[in-house]
């Protein structure tokens, strides 16, 4: 965890349903633990507005455009590709007025709307101008950016939109942009991806598709995260002395003792099709209000 620090940037991501919300905010913790000063994010999506699930695990009903104080040494945001496009504009015009005026046109926001792409652009923007703020004595304002994104598209997506668009557009402002960006998330000293997943079947076969695609875009992956990992475990022979018992199929508990051995396979199966180092998170009942602070604590003292 602590090298999976050093980054800038770390889009946390994988399959809706495995707790890719609560990670990133444990990992926030984490990170700020360690003595890092911390802008934890989320992507704003059309279906969603108005609920942020992240600023909820903090106590904060919504996040904004412009970071706030969550905890020490955390901040939050919402990244917005209309927020990006102003931030863009008011670049590219000199005068902010001019910005404003350019996207109070319904044409430029339906354009945006329309356009995957374009409405990429504007989040790939907005985490770029996060990203050059500075503190007065010139250190980063925010040391890391975690991004907990909304799903394993839109993270291929804002990936692969560089390549996409740098071979449409080899100069001017929107170049120049981009390129900065890809010094960052294609830098696997400053950018990378945290895959989230459970030790079922689907979701690491969905997680291993995922990494294959982050790697066409030149994505580096810095961990994966298998959470919720059952907490029974038996040896070979030991599962091999339960399955040869007549009848244990009937027998009560040998579903959790199923799920159990689906787990061991799931992340067999990562650790042979990966050179990715893999954390592993235990499964816990704890509160939803004590459950973040005690995946943080895991999540410093983690072995991967």
């Amino acid at each position: 965890m602590n090298d999976l620090f050093e980054r800038r940037v770390i889009l946390v991501t994988g399959k809706g349903g495995v707790g890719r919300t609560t990670l990133t905010a444990a990992l926030a913790r984490a990170a700020a633990a360690h003595g890092k000063r911390v802008l934890v994010s989320e992507v704003e999506e059309l279906s969603r507005q108005g609920h942020c699930p992240l600023a909820e695990l903090f106590g904060v009903r919504n996040l904004r455009t412009d970071p706030i104080d969550l905890a020490d040494n955390i901040q939050g945001v919402q990244l917005q590709a209309e927020a990006g496009a102003a931030g863009f504009l008011t670049k590219l015009f000199k005068v902010e007025a001019l910005s404003r005026l350019a996207l109070r046109t319904n044409v430029l926001l339906r354009i945006m709307q329309a356009g995957p792409s374009l409405h990429e652009m504007g989040v790939f923007y907005h985490l770029l101008s996060l990203l050059e703020e500075r503190l007065e004595n010139g250190e980063h304002q925010h040391e890391l950016i975690l991004i907990d994104m909304p799903a394993t598209g839109h993270t291929l997506a804002l990936t692969e939109l560089p390549q996409i668009l740098t071979r449409l557009v080899s100069r001017g402002p929107v170049a120049e942009a981009l390129r900065e960006g890809q010094a960052i998330l294609n830098n696997p000293e400053k950018g990378t991806a945290c895959v989230v997943t459970i030790p079922e079947p689907l979701p690491v076969s969905e997680s291993l598709e995922l990494i294959e695609g982050l790697k066409k875009t030149d994505m580096a992956v810095g961990a994966i995260i298998v959470n919720r990992f059952p907490s029974m475990e038996f040896s070979p022979e030991e599962a091999a002395a339960v399955l040869a018992f007549e009848g244990i199929e009937d027998r009560l508990g040998f579903s959790e003792f199923s799920r159990n051995q689906r787990a061991q396979t799931s992340l067999e199966r990562l650790q042979a099709n990966t050179g990715v180092p893999i954390a592993i998170v235990p499964e816990s009942h704890t509160s939803p209000e004590e459950l973040v602070g005690a995946l943080a604590n895991h999540l410093s003292e983690v072995q991967t």
